[in-house]
């Protein structure tokens, strides 16, 4: 289970972890955190020490409610900083957390090597396109509506099998477009109830019928928080505890704000499996 990016093959039969470096001032836990160059390569270079294999850029937020950003303001974001990055740290794969084809396009011709698509592709027909013809690794993730309606849209007649039917048919979608690498994300938090979160973790394996590898992104995210009565601040622990149970259940990228921990938690499983 291998993915291409920027001609270097990544090994996804043992786990991977990519974290998260959001340039957005209002994302739910590191919002405008990362202003300036020192705090940007700073961060960089604690991830990429931790392990992380992948760094996901984001200049749109996606949390529940967020406010629409301009085409512009987003490349106006991410560019300067995927330059930023690839003149000191040359070899980083970075991935950009975006639903637009343009966006992607001029990131990827920036130096990204990945897309992580939040709408697999419905809230840009011309992304499918757009992606197969950059040839670049895919991440499609389950959700309906858009981040401002997303949580009004839980129904489902069988969650999990309506997930799978959902990724059969972008699967198809993005194979006629020719897209060789694809991921598949199911969106925790995204149009679901806590409680759908957890039924969704809980039968995670019953998504490797699509045949891809499953991208895990519960990093401090509300289902753990509210769950334990905290806040994202104080929910590493609870977070820990989720990506090893996602792990289990066929995860092979975490995606998260803390790679130090995480990485422990890939050792960890991989030991475990090993035995």
């Amino acid at each position: 289970m291998t993915i291409n990016c920027k001609g270097q093959l990544i090994d996804l039969s043992t786990p991977k972890v990519m974290g998260i470096l959001n340039v957005t001032p209002d994302s739910f836990h590191d919002g405008g955190r990362y202003k300036d160059e020192s705090s940007i390569l700073r961060q960089v270079d604690t991830v990429l020490n931790e392990g992380a294999t992948f760094i996901d850029v984001g200049g749109y937020s996606s949390r529940p409610g967020a406010d629409h950003v301009s085409e512009t303001e987003e490349l106006k974001r991410v560019l300067p900083v995927i330059e930023l990055i690839l003149d000191r740290f040359p070899e980083t794969l970075i991935s950009i957390d975006t639903f637009r084809s343009y966006v992607a396009k001029i990131s990827i011709e920036a130096g990204a090597a990945l897309i992580n698509d939040i709408s697999a592709g419905h809230l840009d027909e011309d992304m499918l396109e757009t992606i197969g013809q950059l040839g670049v690794p895919y991440i499609m993730m389950h959700m309906k509506g858009n981040p401002k309606t997303m949580q009004e849209e839980t129904a489902y007649d069988d969650l999990v099998k309506d997930i799978n039917f959902y990724f059969a048919e972008r699967i198809a979608q993005a194979h006629a477009e020719k897209i060789n690498d694809i991921i598949i994300d199911p969106g925790f938090g995204f149009a679901k109830t806590l409680e759908q979160n957890y039924e969704l973790l809980h039968k995670l394996e019953l998504l490797q019928l699509t045949d891809k590898p499953i991208l895990a992104g519960v990093s401090r995210k509300s289902m753990i928080y509210k769950t334990l009565g905290t806040t994202s601040e104080k929910a590493l622990n609870g977070t820990t505890a989720l990506h090893m149970v996602a792990l289990q259940k066929g995860a092979k990228i975490l995606r998260v704000h803390d790679v130090k921990e995480a990485m422990e938690c890939v050792t960890l499983f991989n030991q475990l499996t090993k035995s």
